[in-house]
């Protein structure tokens, strides 16, 4: 591996850190930079590494790896920084004992970097729920959701979640879970009525949120001070554990052309995705859009469908955009601004 690119690796994902609210990983990945381009532990944990090492989020593998044994309660020195094992955060000795946890399992840690990241960030539902409630909205029919990058789910599970979108509220004021976002522009379509026939995933590595192991392992990739976005993956994660969606494990495009194969009538058929197209392969991609493109040119007013899309590639707060295309017709359109993980949504549509 190109220790220059390496560097750069940790150095980018220290910057996109700062941007989207995680002191902790910012200090600590610039550190690590460092410490690649010295020969130190972190050098030694990324040695042989295959692959692009900011396209596959080398640095996030790591700590994430990290993250996990904090977790597990094997080691303390460390959990002592971190909030989300009650812990309070201070630099220089968090440094340290980061220094110590990544020499005592360094051969752990570098047995999981051949893992994806997984987020499953549950509260991307903010955002997602505009264009949901748009498609219930102009169809007038009920909706079959299919989502490709399932991870374990909690995005399928949207409509069984409270809304707190500024002044707006959407879903079951009885919900366990309640999703907050600043929320600017219009209102959505709050009056939107809104059945689901059927909700169904696909994933090359699909996770089962009734799993302790995959639960720990979504937890891991949570940034340590965030323990607001800790508490909402558990609650989502209960959620769905209680009555989990089919989450096939098949490349996207494969399973697009099977799921799409005949046009659903009396029903509004909603492929989406979120923060996913950056982890999908160039030609994937490629299969998807004419998968996508073909179902289209079968669609009619009877069986429309639509791609939902929460997508960029911009590393600013408001850097993913919420997209939807829309058959027949196949019109695209720009529905709102969104912050990475859903914080913040600046609603266009």
């Amino acid at each position: 591996m190109d220790r220059a690119l390496a560097i750069e690796s940790f150095r980018f994902q220290a910057r996109a850190a700062t941007d989207t609210g995680s002191p902790i990983y910012a200090e600590f990945l610039a550190r690590a930079a460092d410490d690649v381009a010295a020969a130190g532990p972190f050098a030694d944990l990324i040695e042989g590494f295959e692959g692009h090492p900011i396209l596959l989020a080398l640095p996030l593998r790591v700590m994430g790896a990290v993250h996990r044994i904090v977790l597990d309660g094997r080691a303390p020195a460390l959990a002592a920084y971190y909030p989300s094992a009650g812990g309070r955060f201070e630099a220089e000795p968090a440094w340290r004992a980061l220094l110590d946890v990544a020499r005592a399992h360094a051969d752990e840690i570098r047995a999981s970097l051949g893992a994806n990241v997984q987020t499953n960030e549950v509260r991307r539902s903010a955002a997602l729920l505009g264009g949901f409630l748009r498609v219930a909205r102009e169809t007038g029919l009920p909706l079959r959701l299919r989502e490709i990058g399932s991870s374990a789910g909690l995005n399928l599970a949207w409509d069984r979640y409270r809304y707190e979108l500024g002044p707006h509220r959407w879903g079951d004021p009885r919900a366990a879970l309640v999703l907050p976002a600043d929320w600017t522009g219009a209102a959505p379509d709050l009056a939107a009525k809104v059945r689901i026939t059927s909700r169904a995933g696909c994933d090359v590595a699909p996770l089962d949120a009734r799993d302790p192991a995959t639960r720990q392992r979504l937890e891991s990739f949570v940034w340590p001070e965030q323990t607001d976005r800790l508490a909402m993956l558990r609650e989502a994660l209960a959620a769905v554990a209680a009555d989990p969606p089919r989450i096939d494990a098949m490349p996207a495009g494969a399973w697009l052309a099977r799921e799409l194969e005949a046009p659903a009538r009396g029903e509004a058929s909603v492929v989406f995705h979120s923060v996913v197209w950056w982890y999908i392969p160039q030609d994937e991609r490629e299969r998807i859009d004419r998968e996508m493109t073909a179902a289209g040119a079968r669609a009619s007013a009877l069986a429309p469908l639509a791609w939902l899309r929460m997508e960029g590639s911009d590393p600013a707060p408001l850097g993913a955009e919420l997209r939807l295309r829309c058959w027949p017709g196949g019109e695209d359109r720009l529905l709102a601004k969104v912050h990475w993980h859903g914080r913040a949504i600046e609603w266009l549509g």
